[in-house]
């Protein structure tokens, strides 16, 4: 099915240290085992913590601004071009940062395997997800983080 980002709402996300804009494209579109969304980070801020999936492989494709990607460990500049892969490891560990003085636009795809652990190395917890994966709206029966 065809969507427009045009035609959807921004969600925000402001909670943790994150505050980010999001469309979800893929799930709009009718996608079931590939997500896709677009972001929009502000000025000085940060995506989501610091983390890596063990089961969903996840990429960025930076479509306007300037930022910086934390990348399994390195700090890797961002532009309008880009494509990271980001692999269902370690070596995909990663967080967007927003150093510029203007707005980051980027597309994240994702495959959506159920189950999943996500894990966040900063804070020593780990994410749940069983019964849909993250990103996902769709009923859990379990989610959390420990």
């Amino acid at each position: 099915m065809k969507v427009n980002e045009g035609d959807l709402d921004w969600s925000m996300l402001d909670e943790g240290g994150t505050r980010i804009r999001r469309k979800k494209l893929g799930e709009a579109a009718g996608g079931d085992r590939l997500g896709c969304s677009l972001y929009e980070l502000p000025a000085g801020e940060r995506s989501w913590p610091y983390h890596y999936h063990t089961e969903n492989e996840e990429s960025i494709y930076v479509l306007d601004g300037r930022g910086r990607l934390r990348l399994g460990g390195e700090s890797v500049s961002l532009e309008a071009g880009d494509y990271v892969a980001l692999p269902a490891d370690e070596s995909g560990a990663h967080r967007v940062v927003n150093d510029s003085d203007g707005p980051l636009r980027y597309l994240m795809a994702s495959t959506m395997d159920d189950p999943e652990v996500t894990v966040y190395p900063d804070s020593e917890k780990i994410g749940v997800f069983v019964g849909s994966p993250p990103g996902s709206e769709d009923e859990r029966s379990v989610h959390g983080y420990y």
